[in-house]
């Protein structure tokens, strides 16, 4: 049994602000991390997640010339990129419209099946890439017939399958953008975000789609970014009575002539605290009311263990005679409050 002796609450008095940084996946392609957390969710650092892929625009079309294909200005999420911005990660990327972008042909009919994939590089600049041909098409990247492994850094826009080796303009039924199989876009698959513990988990595995060489297996799945500011944490002064937010149950039931049916509802709760103030006025963490605030709880804080919550904060003051000002806090957040060990 422990006793609360060296119990401590903390509040996020100040932000980090973190550059964008690759997360890491788990062997499974759905949850990715970072080391730096929890994150913020202050105004003016709110964390920005940012997946690789398409944003807006990026039509590709046939050209007039040969094998050509054009393709029209977009925004693509790609951080690491040369010319992303550093606060959005959005990068954005001209037209081309000179047919300069070609789709690979097989030199016979017997590599006649063949695609090539419209892409931006890790430079910002669009460019093609083309796996080798065959009497046929393949779904297996790399494979001859089948979607080149897609450098990684750069993302795909579109796929250009020609089955003919004779020169000839790209027709419209050539060019697959299909999200997911043929285009890479930023919100897909669509995912959730936990920012106490730094993690997003996308709702499907990302796909492999990227490669050593376009002629080689895609053994890699999109980069993933983020861009976070981690709190700086103030300990609050003759705090007490920390409550964490956590789900609780309720159960429900309706009677029927042969019996009765059950059913249970949940609920988040607020998280509070109680502390005694200054003066109740001027007091640091009264010019937090409202904000979205990070909570560190410690129970010993001489030891590992802790608990973050976060959430908005609230205050009820009492001015009591002769007595100190005191305040119940209130902590209302969109998630349960999370343990760690260390």
């Amino acid at each position: 049994m422990a006793v609360l002796s060296s119990a401590a609450v903390y509040y996020e008095s100040a932000q980090s602000q973190q550059a964008f940084a690759a997360m890491t996946g788990n062997t499974a392609r759905t949850t990715y991390s970072l080391t730096s957390k929890p994150w913020s969710s202050v105004s003016g650092y709110e964390y920005v997640v940012a997946p690789y892929g398409l944003m807006t625009g990026g039509e590709v079309t046939a050209g007039v010339a040969d094998n050509a294909v054009r393709l029209a200005a977009l925004t693509a999420m790609m951080p690491a990129a040369t010319g992303a911005s550093a606060t959005t990660g959005v990068l954005t990327v001209n037209a081309v419209t000179d047919d300069s972008l070609t789709a690979t042909r097989g030199s016979s009919a017997g590599t006649a099946y063949r695609i090539s994939s419209v892409t931006i590089t890790s430079a910002g600049a669009a460019a093609m890439v083309a796996a080798d041909g065959s009497t046929a098409f393949v779904a297996t990247r790399g494979a001859a017939g089948g979607p080149p492994a897609i450098p990684l850094g750069s993302i795909e826009l579109a796929q250009i399958k020609l089955t003919s080796a004779s020169a000839a303009p790209v027709s419209a039924t050539e060019i697959f953008q299909v999200v997911g199989d043929s285009q890479e876009r930023y919100d897909y698959p669509v995912y959730s975000t936990d920012p106490i513990r730094g993690q997003i988990t996308f709702v499907a595995a990302l796909p492999l789609v990227h490669g050593s060489s376009a002629t080689a297996a895609a053994t890699a799945a999109k980069l993933v970014y983020a861009r976070v500011a981690t709190p700086v944490f103030a300990e609050i002064s003759r705090a007490r009575n920390w409550t964490p937010a956590e789900t609780s149950n309720s159960t429900n039931s309706e009677q029927y002539y042969d019996g009765t049916l059950g059913s249970f509802s949940s609920s988040l709760g607020q998280s509070s605290f109680e502390a005694a103030l200054g003066d109740g006025v001027t007091d640091a963490l009264l010019a937090k009311r409202g904000a979205n605030l990070l909570f560190k709880f410690m129970p010993d804080k001489n030891k590992a263990p802790y608990q973050i919550t976060q959430g908005v904060l609230g205050v009820a003051r009492v001015f009591g005679v002769g007595a100190n000002p005191t305040a119940t806090f209130s902590v209302s957040p969109l998630q349960e409050s999370v343990d760690f060990a260390s």
